[in-house]
C-alpha cells in the first residue's frame, strides 16, 4: 500500500504504465462513481489528492494522467472502482486524454447539447 486512510487505499498496479501507476480503491464496494453517494466520493477523490501530492513529492514526474475506466465498453476490467493516477514524465510517449477513444459524434455539438439539456433534467 502506498496510502491509506479511513476512505480508500491505494496501491502500486501491477501492471504499470509508468513509474509509480498507483490505483485508489474505495473501501466500500462500488463498480462505478454512480454507486457512491456524493460525501464518500468525495472523500475517494481527497484520496486521489493525496497519493498524486505523494507521487509529485517522491517521484517528481513532469504531469499526470488520472483516470477511470467506468463499465466494461469504457475498460474495465475489475467490478470495483479504482482510479488510475499514472506519473507522466517528457517524452514518454503517451498522449492525454483525448487519444485513448476515436469515435468522434456524427451529430452537431448543438445537437448533443441539447440532447443531454433535455434528457438530462431530473
Amino acid at each position: 500500500m502506498v496510502y491509506e486512510d479511513d476512505a480508500v487505499v491505494a496501491v502500486l498496479d501491477v501492471l504499470p504504465c509508468a513509474e509509480g501507476h498507483s490505483l485508489v480503491l474505495p473501501r466500500r464496494h462500488a463498480q462505478t462513481i454512480l454507486d457512491l453517494d456524493a460525501e464518500y466520493l468525495g472523500k475517494v477523490f481527497l484520496g486521489v489528492q493525496r497519493v498524486t501530492e505523494v507521487l509529485l513529492r517522491t517521484l517528481k514526474p513532469h504531469g499526470f494522467t488520472i483516470g477511470i475506466n467506468h463499465g466494461r465498453a469504457g475498460g474495465q476490467a475489475i467490478e470495483h472502482l479504482h482510479i488510475h493516477i499514472i506519473p507522466r514524465f517528457e517524452d514518454d510517449g503517451g498522449g492525454s486524454i483525448h487519444s485513448v477513444v476515436h469515435h468522434p459524434p456524427t451529430e452537431q455539438l448543438e445537437s448533443v447539447f441539447q440532447k443531454i439539456v433535455a434528457k438530462g433534467q431530473k
